[in-house]
């Protein structure tokens, strides 16, 4: 398993990314965009969700294929990002055909981040505009770390991001994963640098720091975010060939990447969810091994792709929280 040529989920054939960020508001969201329809599907193990369109990813609804998939921080007001996004594609023609009328199907998921500092007295809140402005900005490279959808996330110990890793597995097939970081856990080991994801980091892409020489914390943690306020939203993608339902397994297995890089994961106060997203580009090698080997993919580029997050993620003036480069900088340069 390597990354692929950018190390970024759009390293799957067929996808791109857009970010918009608003940084008085101190928010932002971001879109994955197929160059046609794909499969999809979702995950969710947080016990505090905010989701548009997610009922229609089962695999025994009618429309099996989405146009994009948006996540945002913005809390329920963010869920207009989706409808901003399913406005500019209509204005393109894209969309699940219904007569002669065509409707995008944009799902998307939201992150809290109301509390972060940003000015947040709007008179209309400025989320289908950010995600009209991710659309345009859609294209195969994109800023990770305070971007997008993780423009202002927050973790329970440093500055939380926006991520994104891949890997290009034996079989010839792409996994990719992109990840919006805004957890009640921690990514590091207790107050280290060191990162939870270690073990699935590949080079240095977030320091190369390894693991640390003390064992695991001992501590009981308590939740240092108030219920509601925490929330990882991700996407994992393949350029295989997969129905919903396995596509949901991928989502399934990728919950696994999450858990290996924030402790704890999945608490009640969380919104945990991952979108499974496959282009079809490429038929299934072997149709019992591949499925194994792409949920293991996904987990583990989520892991990578949530370190990249808070590995890259910048100071702003104003900042609650300090940075992972602040508190334990300077980066390696090459990560």
């Amino acid at each position: 398993m390597r990354p692929g040529p950018l190390n970024l989920i759009t390293d799957v054939e067929g996808l791109s990314v857009g970010n918009a960020e608003d940084l008085r508001v101190r928010t932002g969201s971001t879109v994955l965009l197929g160059d046609r329809p794909f499969t999809a599907a979702v995950s969710v193990m947080g016990g505090a969700p905010g989701t548009r369109e997610t009922d229609l990813l089962a695999p025994d609804r009618l429309v099996q294929e989405v146009d994009a998939l948006v996540l945002s921080g913005g809390s329920s007001f963010g869920l207009d990002a989706a409808s901003g996004v399913a406005d500019g594609l209509r204005e393109v023609g894209r969309g699940f055909a219904v007569g002669d009328v065509r409707v995008p199907i944009v799902p998307g998921a939201i992150l809290f981040d109301l509390l972060n500092g940003g000015d947040k007295a709007w008179s209309e809140n400025p989320y289908k505009r950010l995600g009209r402005a991710a659309l345009a900005a859609a294209g195969r490279e994109f800023r990770l770390g305070t971007a997008g959808a993780g423009c202002g996330a927050t973790t329970g110990s440093v500055k939380g991001g926006l991520g994104s890793a891949s890997a290009v597995l034996g079989n010839g097939l792409t996994v990719g994963a992109l990840v919006a970081v805004n957890a009640l856990g921690s990514p590091t080991v207790g107050e280290t640098r060191h990162f939870w994801a270690a073990h699935w980091e590949i080079g240095d892409e977030f320091g190369g720091l390894g693991v640390p020489s003390r064992g695991m914390p001992d501590d009981e943690p308590a939740p240092r975010k108030r219920m509601g306020e925490a929330t990882t939203i991700a996407i994992v993608a393949t350029d295989a060939v997969l129905t919903q339902a396995q596509a949901l397994r991928m989502a399934t297995a990728a919950q696994d990447g999450m858990a290996r890089a924030l402790v704890p994961s999945h608490t009640p106060f969380d919104g945990d969810l991952v979108f499974a997203a496959a282009t079809g580009r490429k038929a299934l090698p072997d149709p019992v091994a591949d499925p194994f080997l792409l949920g293991h993919a996904a987990a583990s580029c989520l892991a990578r792709a949530i370190a990249r997050a808070v590995y890259l993620a910048e100071p702003v003036a104003g900042d609650l929280q300090e940075t992972w480069v602040s508190r334990h900088g300077p980066r390696v340069t090459s990560g």
